[in-house]
């Protein structure tokens, strides 16, 4: 997806509503239930790109990978010196988690761009999921 805002390339920029529209147009977006049954089955990974203030004051998402915004494509990339173990291929089914689903669409879309291609991200965010009553850790 080509989103631009530089002079000279002739688009007129975006807001950030349209920008999150155009990402999301890109994947699926998961509910709670349907990460966590995921989750549960094997067939994804839980990325928590919260900052650590509203991971402690509001707990985790068992089982998830926490990996801080800023270190998201670095720790993702398969082909990265500093990916994760759990970066295991390019086919890794992703649900980036963010505390509400905002920051999350933009991250999915950039790991899109990273040819991770089944990365999604949870609508709602972390809050939602606990509001679904799942599984939190303090």
């Amino acid at each position: 997806m080509a989103v631009s805002g530089g002079s000279g390339t002739g688009e007129r920029p975006v807001g950030i509503d349209e920008l999150l529209e155009r990402v999301r147009e890109g994947y699926e977006r998961v509910e709670p239930q349907e990460a966590y049954d995921a989750v549960q089955a094997g067939e994804a990974l839980v990325v928590d790109i919260r900052y650590a203030a509203l991971r402690e004051r509001d707990g985790l998402i068992p089982g998830a990978l926490v990996v801080e915004r800023n270190e998201l494509e670095w720790r993702l990339d398969p082909q990265g010196s500093h990916r994760a173990p759990e970066a295991t291929s390019h086919d890794l089914r992703v649900v980036v988690v963010c505390n509400e689903g905002y920051a999350s669409s933009l991250a999915a879309a950039s790991l899109h761009r990273l040819g991770l291609l089944r990365a999604t991200d949870l609508a709602g965010g972390f809050q939602a999921w606990k509001a679904a009553g799942l599984p939190v850790t303090s």
